[in-house]
């Protein structure tokens, strides 16, 4: 069976002053989209600042393409209620991010938030592996985020192993690979995101050889420098979700950006 690559155009890229029409204009001409992409920042897990839940909830009132709400957030526990409440298709939350937060309620010495500096504009945290605490806590958010009829997404930094995940085995329905530092779009593609790529994409299978549903049908995500160079590298590695904001609106003529990215993407 060949595999259906899906696009999740990244609206950080889009005119918030026009927002309306330009996903009006890549969702009524030609294919349209399987995700569109919503990058939410805090200002504090990131350094940079976007939306909220009432901007989820208007877009879910303009258009039916089901929408990927990245959480990019130090508090993803108090505030996930809201973006399911406002209608996102599919909530990812960082593995990082509330990793971080709980590090001292349990006093481990099991997380690794480093100091190493920023390679780019973006956050570097990393974390090398979960305490049980730690697994528990976010696997009770992936487990709420299904009970409410979303998809559950689990997202990786750059510098944050692969095999990090390990704990939560099961809970997720995709992983997202952050092939840049999050924070603001545009940024170059980090190379080394293809090998982790591939390595998920290799316990995915090992998972489907033991005929594990549970643990072997998690979709791989990345978002970060996608365009129509870097697409084939990461699609043979594995991928299956391709998140791509400048390449699609920043592009002059974002239907045939789109249409070029997904042939790009076979």
């Amino acid at each position: 069976m060949t595999r259906i690559v899906q696009i999740s155009p990244s609206i950080l890229s889009a005119d918030f002053l026009n927002l309306q029409r330009d996903v009006s204009l890549i969702t009524s001409n030609g294919p349209s989209p399987e995700w569109l992409h919503i990058d939410v920042m805090d200002g504090h897990f990131v350094p940079n600042l976007t939306i909220g839940p009432p901007f989820v909830k208007a877009l879910k009132a303009i258009t039916n393409v089901p929408l990927d709400v990245h959480l990019m957030i130090d508090n993803p526990g108090a505030q996930l209620d809201w973006y399911l409440d406002a209608g996102a298709d599919l909530v990812t939350i960082h593995v990082e991010s509330h990793a971080c937060a709980m590090a001292q309620a349990f006093s481990t010495n099991t997380l690794v938030k480093t100091t190493r500096p920023v390679l780019s504009k973006g956050t570097s945290h990393v974390i090398e592996t979960l305490s049980a605490p730690q697994a528990e806590i976010l696997g009770s958010l992936l487990t709420r985020i299904r009970d409410a009829g979303a998809f559950a997404g689990v997202a990786l930094n750059p510098h944050t192993p692969e095999t990090v995940l390990k704990p939560l085995s099961g809970l997720f329905d995709v992983v997202l690979v952050m092939s840049v530092h999050p924070g603001f779009g545009g940024q170059s593609f980090i190379a080394c995101s293809v090998d982790k790529i591939a390595r998920l994409a290799a316990v995915r299978t090992a998972a489907q050889k033991r005929k594990d549903e549970s643990e072997g049908s998690f979709l791989i995500e990345v978002d970060g420098g996608i365009d129509v160079t870097t697409a084939p590298s990461v699609v043979r590695a594995g991928a299956d979700i391709l998140v791509a904001g400048k390449a699609v609106f920043g592009a002059a003529d974002p239907v045939k950006a789109l249409a070029q990215l997904r042939q790009a993407a076979l």
